[in-house]
């Protein structure tokens, strides 16, 4: 394929028949690659890395086919991957990425519009506001809140970390101390290393039997490190923890957030969209209480990496603490029902990710994506069952939410034999490229996650 054969001109600038080809030959391999997902291995990475020295290239001066380049990235490049969207993908926390995302991303690439600034874009950033609307719905906080998509979990953690020490503490915040849990995400401890607090600021707070926060021994840091001086200021809640799933007492927190003049963040990246569910809403009890809260939309709402999300209870503490005045730059909003995304999170340039949550929540109603988070829980209760009807199988967390933690555990074997017995039986399952699943250490032990 000759794209450019017919503009020598402006080699850059496609007809309209090498647009329609372009597009069809690239479509002809998704579609491919998507109706064969369940006969794909799970995890074949073998040879990764001689595949990867083998493609070190130097600048490219000239062009290729495009149809070899097809090639390289479907059958050659893509064939050793983790396979995140497959039904056998049970490992860490997978990401569907749904097929109406993708076009959603061709069509917001493609019209390239930008919406940092209101003025530039207003219908477009109204209905990416949108959507960040419907998820401060989704977990009851008021009129007054505000949200913003992200890259991710890891962004949003670190934007909130930023908000809440503006919001809390004195410009020489070194004496600011916060509390988070020896389960939590370490995106938090990332965000707080890159907000500038020391490592010696964070308390690790000890976690229970089901893995979930302390509150006594978080009650006593803080009244530690208050008599010590110092300034408690924040304190991160998990609604569901990578490890095990385990969800904190949220409201618990919350109380004691209250009482101790903390901002109370609440990491739901993972766990915090199945409030959308009776259960899941039940488990959550008290998220509507958090200063602000992570969303996952690509763990959650089973849409492409790069969609991450962020909600502040009180909206006007984000643009408290990312406003800044630029010569070059347009009058922002004062209107509190109209948003300038660049006054309210570290980004001025960003890409328009509103669309790819926007088009399928449009095309199929909330309900769709309920009943689909319901079957996840139902799918982990239903796992958990049939692994305790498994002779020597011990279940060591049960699911909170869709993640159980199982081991092989025959009698009379120490516990440095368990941990290689149980490496040879998760080998062995994923060698089958079925099914792949990944370990974790709980308490020392090693374990299995589904």
């Amino acid at each position: 394929m000759e794209p450019t054969k017919d503009n020598p001109v402006y080699p850059l600038e496609l007809s309209t028949e090498a647009m329609v080809q372009l597009v069809d030959e690239a479509m002809a391999q998704i579609v491919g690659h998507i109706q064969t997902l369940p006969e794909q291995p799970m995890s074949y990475t073998e040879g990764g890395e001689e595949l990867a020295r083998a493609h070190v290239e130097d600048l490219p001066e000239g062009g290729a086919p495009y149809r070899e380049l097809l090639h390289l990235i479907f059958d050659k490049l893509l064939t050793k991957t983790y396979n995140c969207a497959s039904p056998g993908y049970l490992a860490y926390i997978p990401g569907g990425g749904l097929f109406h995302s993708g076009v959603a991303d061709l069509i917001s690439n493609s019209i390239n519009r930008y919406i940092g600034v209101w003025v530039a874009s207003p219908g477009l950033i109204q209905l990416e506001s949108n959507v960040a609307r419907w998820f401060c719905q989704m977990v009851g906080y008021p009129a007054a809140s505000q949200g913003l998509l992200t890259s991710g979990g890891s962004l949003a953690n670190f934007t909130a970390l930023v908000t809440a020490r503006r919001e809390r503490l004195a410009d020489d915040f070194l004496k600011g101390t916060l509390y988070c849990s020896d389960q939590v995400h370490h995106s938090i401890t990332k965000a707080a290393m890159l907000a500038g607090f020391p490592a010696d600021n964070i308390r690790m707070v000890t976690s229970d039997e089901r893995q979930r926060i302390s509150l006594d021994r978080l009650r006593e840091l803080v009244d530690a490190d208050h008599r010590a001086g110092l300034e408690p200021f924040l304190v991160v809640g998990s609604a569901g923890t990578v490890n095990t799933g385990a969800v904190d007492d949220i409201s618990g927190l919350a109380d004691l957030a209250e009482e101790r003049q903390l901002w109370l963040h609440v990491d739901g990246a993972y766990g915090g969209f199945f409030t959308l569910t009776d259960r899941g809403r039940e488990r959550l009890r008290g998220l509507s209480r958090a200063d602000s809260i992570t969303l996952d939309p690509h763990k959650g709402l089973f849409l492409p990496y790069g969609t991450g999300c962020l909600l502040v209870r009180d909206g006007a503490a984000l643009k408290r603490a990312h406003h800044v005045v630029a010569d070059y730059m347009p009058p922002m909003q004062d209107e509190p029902d109209l948003v300038d995304f660049s006054e309210i999170s570290p980004e001025l340039s960003r890409d328009f990710r509103g669309l790819r949550v926007w088009l399928p929540m449009k095309l199929h109603g909330v309900g769709v994506f309920r009943d689909a988070l319901d079957e996840k829980l139902d799918l982990a209760q239903w796992a958990c069952k049939e692994l305790q009807q498994m002779d020597d199988i011990e279940i060591v967390s049960e699911p909170q939410l869709s993640i159980i933690t199982f081991r092989l555990r025959p009698e009379g074997l120490e516990e440095i034999d368990l941990t290689e017995l149980n490496k040879r039986l998760r080998d062995r399952i994923t060698a089958r490229q079925r099914v792949f699943l990944t370990p974790t250490t709980l308490d020392g032990r090693y374990v299995i996650r589904i």
